[in-house]
């Protein structure tokens, strides 16, 4: 099956929540009112776009429709797609690599987001795109099955993998994968913890990873990238929000779209960081992570 093919059935149950529901409520109205917005202003929050995001495009609906002489509600979905699409575009996003060096890649996201599995997956993506060699650093030291799950990739994929023992101080692991890789050039992949991104002590020690990086190569590393499991819905724009604010965010990685339907939640989270989406991904296949397209999403999701 296609990428596109997988991407369209992976966003099905978003499309029946937020694009079938839209749908049907202009389906429903003979003119533009009040009423119909109303009804998809709770469409789109319903759909996990959240408040803010939702009233921003329902004023942007509101506008563009009387500037073009829109008055058939059915028009409006068209419309919406456009809008969409315009809102997203900007945010697409390729993988900074440094082509005189090492690339450092600080990935960060928590516990379930699926962050080990979509390191062996870029891992494996730049394997195939003929970039490397790659290293990867488990610096989630604090659970000992996420260092293991880490090296198992490792000998899956034939990449090297740099540990320390349970416990150890994140940051040495970073330092020491950055030795390590410099002298071979190409990528490091630096895992790291994700325990409840509201925990004082866990973006305290993120920040100290950022810095020691930072530190040691004499500048910002060159990826730090948030993966976002679409599950969680809203609660995806709260973490957001947090690790940005701890270590500024270049990309974003969004999980699990084939298994939710609060893919809305795409839209909130780029309306409020501004920060690009680099990869998606919909399913458990290394195949299934792929980078982000803007029209090639919108398509697949109307």
């Amino acid at each position: 099956m296609s990428w596109f093919k997988r991407l369209k059935s992976g966003l099905s149950k978003t499309k029946e929540q937020l694009v079938n529901n839209f749908e049907k409520v202009v389906g429903r109205h003979q003119k533009i009112d009040d009423d119909l917005l109303e009804e998809l202003e709770e469409v789109l929050i319903l759909g996990d776009v959240g408040m803010d995001t939702t009233m921003a495009l329902i004023d942007t609906l509101k506008v563009r429709a009387k500037k073009e002489k829109i008055e058939d509600p059915a028009e409006l979905l068209p419309l919406f797609r456009t809008i969409i699409a315009e809102q997203l575009k900007p945010l697409e996003g390729t993988l900074n690599l440094n082509p005189d060096g090492l690339t450092v890649l600080l990935m960060l996201g928590v516990n379930g987001a699926g962050k080990t599995t979509t390191i062996a997956k870029l891992a494996q993506h730049l394997k195939e795109q003929g970039v490397g060699p790659i290293t990867l650093a488990a610096g989630d030291t604090f659970r000992a099955a996420a260092i293991e799950q880490l090296e198992i990739w490792s000998q899956r994929l034939k990449v090297d993998f740099v540990r320390h023992q349970h416990g150890a101080d994140p940051s040495a692991v970073a330092f020491d994968a950055i030795d390590h890789a410099e002298k071979k050039g190409g990528i490091v992949l630096i895992d790291t913890a994700g325990r409840l991104q509201t925990k004082y002590n866990l973006m305290e020690e993120l920040r100290k990873i950022n810095r020691v990086i930072e530190n040691r190569l004499g500048r910002p590393a060159d990826e730090r990238l948030l993966t976002l499991d679409t599950n969680t819905g809203q609660n995806a724009l709260s973490q957001a929000v947090n690790f940005n604010e701890s270590v500024p965010l270049t990309g974003l990685v969004m999980t699990k779209f084939d298994s939710t339907a609060k893919g809305g939640s795409i839209l909130a989270v780029t309306s409020k960081l501004q920060v690009p989406i680099k990869f998606i991904g919909i399913g458990e296949k290394a195949e299934d992570l792929q980078p982000f397209v803007a029209e090639e999403f919108v398509e697949a999701l109307f």
